[in-house]
């Protein structure tokens, strides 16, 4: 649970996006697009239907036009290429007239408990302007730019869970395909990777249908959908412990039962080898920016190319993945964590998880919310004080005194309506804070504890000292939930809160991380992932790394 660590997982069997995808093809779920006025621009409305054995959804996507001077991807812009809505069942005529008036204004607007998520996307006009040309042409677009983007609009907000008069989670929780966190929020992105291809492929054929060429598959398949993510994701993390500690959970029993195998066969090792293959294709594809990633991406190479030749016997490296080996991924995993960096070693584990959904895929359910726990009012002192030590002698070791440990302070920004960090001996607002220092809480509860008498209880505790109660529901909420708290100071300025946000996309199933600063990134959602008219077939799941486009 260090931030580092973190900051350094990878999608897997388990994540979000693929949870969702294995449900539709498995279930005989169909994609339908039911409705599409679109004129030569693509501007218009148009209507998407999942349907499956009980219920159906539809996406209806309004698209217009968009001045180049109000093209933002912050999240308080107030107009965007197309803005979206998941409506629970299909919608008539009034409910699509309804919400042409509201969904456009996405925050100004107003829904109802018919639609379960709100969405807004841009362009990527440089590529989406690239594909046109060249499908209207009569060519298929250039694979290295395809490569270099991968995707044909970004999303700048997916939102759900009551928000604008949108359906609450409860309503609609107790539905098997709604049942794990962000079903409903990842269905729509990927309807909305529907549209984008379609949309496209309408602008050039009325653009030149004497010429035109529709998309191949394998560069369509590459088409994801874009996103930026900011600090306002990453206090989630902090805010539903049990949530994390669920997901948590999750990936470690899944890791857990894996290395516990005693036994692989050839068929395995081949497999696991393919994928190894695949991850170097992949990552040799992945370039970015940012100094600090890209060094990181750069030693995964290296760390791929020597599991390689490990997995391979090179190397002296003998006995390392046979049916002889006992427990081969056990052993595997420990030769990871001496040769690999942190990254490679999570690169590991996410290759290892692939291959065994016959005893991982069954998690999945398990990563959802509970009610959080209230104060258990009986506790004594003594025993919190007990609970600490164990819990938390990570922040007891802390100095906030010292200036770098208590450097940053979170904050709402009033203009931007987000999580923000402030420096707290450079910028205003301390005093709003926002309570995410919970090493300085813990230090501050601890010194308060060691004044009282250590047989009174939580009530009586509390009564005295009633500003200590969230620090000791957190307490006790990590006794019964072991990773339900990011072992790091999260005000501290060696504090890179990235990792925050790469930790949470890769659980929804995100890939290409693409940092543009310690506090924001692009990734790219359901790259490589299957069609619809794909899913459910064989191998239709296995999209964990990107496909490598020919040519490129």
């Amino acid at each position: 649970m260090r931030l580092e660590r973190m900051g350094s997982r990878f999608q897997t069997r388990l994540s979000f996006m693929r949870s969702v995808l294995r449900r539709l093809g498995g279930d005989g779920w169909t994609i339908e697009r039911t409705r599409c006025d679109w004129d030569d621009d693509g501007y218009g409305t148009a209507v998407y239907a999942a349907r499956g054995p009980e219920r159906t959804y539809s996406l209806i996507a309004y698209s217009a036009h968009l001045d180049p001077a109000d093209r933002s991807d912050r999240v308080i812009a107030e107009r965007w290429d197309a803005a979206f809505t998941l409506f629970d069942g299909e919608p008539a005529d009034d409910d699509i007239a309804r919400l042409a008036a509201n969904v456009p204004r996405q925050e100004a607007g107003r829904c109802s408990s018919r639609e379960l998520t709100l969405s807004r996307a841009n362009r990527s006009v440089r590529l989406f302007d690239h594909v046109v040309e060249s499908l209207a042409a009569g060519r298929q677009p250039d694979r290295e730019l395809v490569n270099r983007i991968g995707y044909l609009m970004r999303t700048t907000a997916v939102y759900g869970n009551g928000k604008f008069g949108l359906s609450d989670r409860d309503r609609v929780c107790h539905r098997t395909e709604l049942a794990e966190p962000y079903q409903a929020e990842l269905l729509t992105v990927y309807l909305i990777r529907c549209f984008t291809h379609d949309l496209v492929e309408h602008v050039a054929r009325r653009r030149s249908p004497d010429t035109f060429v529709p998309l191949e598959r394998p560069i369509r398949r590459h088409l994801g959908i874009g996103n930026a993510t900011g600090l306002g994701m990453a206090p989630f993390l902090h805010n539903h412990p049990i949530l994390l500690n669920n997901w948590v959970v999750a990936l470690e029993s899944a890791l857990a039962v894996c290395r516990s195998i005693d036994r692989v066969d050839a068929g395995d090792v081949a497999r696991f080898a393919e994928l190894v293959a695949a991850a170097r294709r992949s990552v040799a594809q992945w370039n970015v920016d940012d100094e600090r990633q890209m060094t990181r991406i750069v030693e995964l190479r290296a760390d791929l190319a020597r599991l390689e030749r490990a997995v391979a016997g090179a190397d002296g490296v003998s006995g390392l993945l046979d049916s002889e080996t006992v427990r081969p991924w056990d052993r595997l995993y420990r030769w990871a964590e001496e040769h690999l960096s942190i990254e490679g070693q999570e690169m590991v584990v996410a290759l290892i998880i692939e291959l065994h959904a016959e005893v991982v895929d069954h998690l999945a359910p398990s990563m959802v919310a509970v009610e959080p726990p209230l104060v258990d009012p009986t506790m004594t002192v003594a025993d919190l004080l007990d609970l600490v030590e164990v819990r938390y002698r990570w922040a007891l070791d802390l100095d906030f005194d010292e200036p770098a440990t208590s450097h940053y302070f979170w904050y709402t920004s009033e203009e931007k309506l987000e999580p923000r960090l402030g420096e707290r001996r450079g910028e205003p607002g301390a005093d709003l804070e926002h309570p995410l220092a919970v090493a300085r809480d813990v230090g501050r509860l601890c010194a308060t504890l060691a004044m009282a008498d250590p047989q009174i209880t939580m009530a009586e505790f509390l009564l005295r000292r009633p500003e200590h109660r969230h620090t000791v529901r957190r307490v006790q909420t990590a006794a019964l939930h072991p990773y339900s708290e990011i072992r790091d100071n999260l005000i501290g300025r060696d504090l890179m809160a990235i990792d925050m946000l790469r930790f949470k996309l890769s659980v929804f199933g995100a890939t290409k991380f693409d940092p543009k600063s310690d506090k924001w990134t692009r990734i790219t959602m359901y790259q490589g992932a299957p069609l619809p008219d794909e899913l459910g077939v064989s191998d239709s799941d296995r999209w964990m790394l990107l496909p490598h486009l020919d040519g490129a």
